[in-house]
């Protein structure tokens, strides 16, 4: 199996990349609610990244031994983004619904990109 942290480093940093230029987006336009949606989204959605990875780590560890698998932690990643729709629900004149729905789509678009992006590159 591929190296899960190089790969999730790889991402860290892009997602990094678009929260700051969120922020930015927040700071000098007037989209504030949706760019603090994107935000609230993005980092909740990183949030689930990093526990996919860690929950991948445990997989592969356990498979290797020989062990039994129960689970790779989908209802700790739906509960996580259950609470950021709870925050921008509670509090619709700072957050965007529609910007955190994307926000929390962010990680996954990642991902993907990479994978494309280093599948294209590493072959040629």
């Amino acid at each position: 199996m591929p190296d899960f942290r190089v790969m999730y480093n790889r991402q860290k940093k892009w997602i990094f990349y678009l929260l700051a230029i969120y922020v930015l987006g927040w700071g000098f336009t007037s989209y504030q609610t949706l760019f603090l949606g994107l935000i609230l989204g993005t980092c909740f959605g990183f949030l689930n990244l990093w526990l996919l990875v860690r929950k991948t780590e445990s997989f592969d560890k356990l498979v290797q031994q020989g062990k039994k698998v129960r689970s790779l932690g989908s209802l700790s990643r739906m509960a996580t983004a259950g609470i950021a729709a709870v925050i921008a629900l509670r509090y619709p004149e700072y957050f965007n619904v529609f910007g955190l729905v994307i926000g929390l789509m962010t990680s996954y678009i990642v991902i993907m990109i990479d994978y494309f992006y280093n599948a294209m590159h590493v072959h040629k």
